[in-house]
């Protein structure tokens, strides 16, 4: 017997690292260990040798059965990656077991505004205060606590007045992959509550901005005549 004879035999190369119900399993277990959103690439590294179409159906089976009816847990995809997180319509109750001295929900005002951000993004407060006709400083500062809206910038006219969007937390809240599945202003309305002044809404989101003067004019107009 030669050598060759005594050398271990080759792996078979069809012979699939995990067996097909088990690829379902690991990756249930991943995203509920991940303490962040568990990417793609993420998945691909650490499930080395399991076919990319094996476990993208897995994942697809996984948020099925995360999606039937009276579960209290979905798959979210937000952001390019994925996260096990309770539904948003149950986070009242997950509050109050938190931290139930705290508010457990937002006020109508706030709801409001968040919405009016949601849609308009970037949008400064003047702009939110005149869309809605409210004053909001008070209402973007709990927004921004509750990270659901974040400053992305600033508006590069008159005053410089800061722009505001909505965040990875506020798709987590509403279970949205990503702001192209906001739904109409009417859907989103029932969503945030039957006391939302949903014609109200959608005009304010319909409006067009108000009209603020570039800081190239400003510039222009302030020079002195010669």
């Amino acid at each position: 017997m030669t050598d060759d004879d005594r050398a271990d035999p080759a792996p078979d190369s069809e012979t699939p690292v995990l067996p097909p119900q088990e690829v379902r399993a690991v990756l249930e277990a991943l995203i509920f260990a991940s303490d962040e959103l568990l990417t793609p690439r993420q998945i691909a590294q650490v499930m080395q040798g399991v076919p990319k179409e094996a476990w993208k159906a897995a994942l697809d089976e996984i948020r099925e059965d995360y999606a039937r009816d009276g579960r209290g847990l979905q798959v979210a995809e937000v952001a390019g990656g994925f996260q096990i997180t309770t539904r948003p319509e149950y986070n009242d109750w997950i509050r109050e077991l938190i931290d139930p001295k705290s508010p457990t929900r937002l006020s109508i005002q706030a709801l409001e505004t968040l919405a009016v951000i949601a849609y308009k993004q970037p949008v400064t407060q003047p702009e939110v205060i005149e869309l809605r006709g409210v004053k909001s400083g008070g209402v973007l500062k709990t927004l921004l606590e509750k990270r659901l809206i974040r400053i992305v910038g600033r508006k590069e006219v008159v005053g410089r007045p800061m722009l505001y969007g909505t965040t990875k937390e506020f798709l987590l809240h509403f279970g949205l992959k990503d702001l192209a599945e906001l739904p109409k202003i009417e859907e989103f309305a029932e969503v945030l509550g039957e006391e939302v002044d949903v014609a109200g809404l959608k005009r304010a989101i319909e409006a067009p901005r108000p009209v603020e003067v570039p800081l190239s004019e400003e510039s222009e107009e302030s020079e002195p005549e010669t």
